[in-house]
């Protein structure tokens, strides 16, 4: 597709070709190259067009500017598809003339053409500039709680790492939990709970399943789209998934990309975790985050970032008590049409 708003400049959909122009009109705004981030996300947006929509802004000079996104379903605890605004820019010397303006156009259009209602992406609170084109764009602040834990080297933190005890008869079908910590068991920590092993795609079902008895919802093919994207790329690796009684009873998606919403520093969002409400309270989440924040320190990843759903009280709660507090960091959104 093919928009001209002006002889000079014609918004087209982003091309492998356009890798180079992109990466430093990104770089002239973020005083650093997210080459990686970038080529990882025109690389997914080749591999499925219909999950993202990413356009290039050209003129005679070429590229001068970008738009970046990706349809989500159910993240973060939503119901619905949305549209997440990743990524954009406009080269120095044509910024000022509505090009930002042109791109982000012409992704609502496709939002409407693909049943898209509501647009949302993020930014911190104290980049200016980013929040002045939000609030030009018709951008209002969101109702997720924006959360976020420093991962200090995977360094251990009590209220995270230590084994959560099991009052007697709490377990599957009230049971006395005979696996729960004895009281001169001073080594163990909470990771050693249950058998953590890093996700796979023969995990599909069973992440599935667990999902569906928290959610209520079926997420096949949004968890399955997280999953696939993620195997495809090792470096952006970081989701596990936790086993008692040799079955799969909880996971955490988790994926540790540079760049997302702007970001220059190391950061893992973590875009979903569940425990099978069957095992609850045998310290799953905490043996999931244990190990998450293990590895995360091991691949020099400073923080670790997600979002709450309003009336998720009881998953804020669990993650204030495993160390999360409130980001710096904002939630928006836009209604399309």
């Amino acid at each position: 597709m093919q928009v001209a708003f002006a002889p000079a400049i014609t918004i087209r959909a982003l091309a492998r070709d356009d890798l180079d122009a992109v990466v430093a009109i990104d770089a002239a705004i973020q005083g650093r190259s997210r080459r990686a981030y970038i080529e990882r996300r025109l690389a997914a947006a080749l591999r499925d067009p219909g999950t993202h929509a990413q356009f290039a802004a050209s003129s005679d000079d070429g590229l001068i500017g970008f738009i970046e996104a990706r349809v989500t379903e159910g993240e973060f605890g939503r119901s619905g598809r949305d549209l997440r605004l990743e990524t954009l820019g406009v080269r120095t010397e044509a910024q000022g003339r509505g090009i930002g303006k042109q791109l982000f156009s012409v992704l609502s259009q496709w939002a409407a053409r693909h049943g898209i209602t509501e647009l949302r992406t993020q930014a911190a609170w104290n980049n200016h500039r980013m929040m002045g084109w939000l609030d030009n764009a018709g951008f209002t602040l969101a109702p997720n709680h924006v959360v976020d834990c420093a991962v200090r080297g995977g360094e251990y933190v009590q209220k995270r790492d230590e084994p959560v005890s099991v009052p007697v008869g709490d377990g599957p079908g009230h049971e006395i939990n005979f696996g729960g910590r004895e009281g001169n068991d001073f080594e163990r920590l909470a990771r050693d709970t249950a058998d953590i092993r890093p996700m796979s795609a023969a995990d599909l079902a069973d992440i599935t399943r667990i999902d569906r008895g928290i959610t209520g919802r079926d997420r096949h093919g949004y968890i399955g789209g997280l999953l696939a994207e993620t195997l495809a790329d090792s470096a952006i690796r970081v989701s596990l998934t936790a086993r008692l009684d040799d079955v799969i009873v909880g996971f955490v998606m988790a994926r540790a990309d540079l760049g997302d919403f702007g970001r220059t520093e190391p950061v893992a969002v973590m875009d979903t975790i569940g425990v099978d409400p069957e095992y609850g309270h045998r310290g799953v989440g905490h043996a999931l985050l244990s190990q998450l924040f293990l590895n995360l320190g091991a691949l020099r990843i400073e923080r670790v970032e997600t979002q709450v759903a309003p009336r998720d009280l009881s998953l804020l709660g669990f993650l204030y008590d495993v160390g999360f507090a409130p980001s710096q960091r904002l939630a928006f959104a836009r209604r399309i049409g």
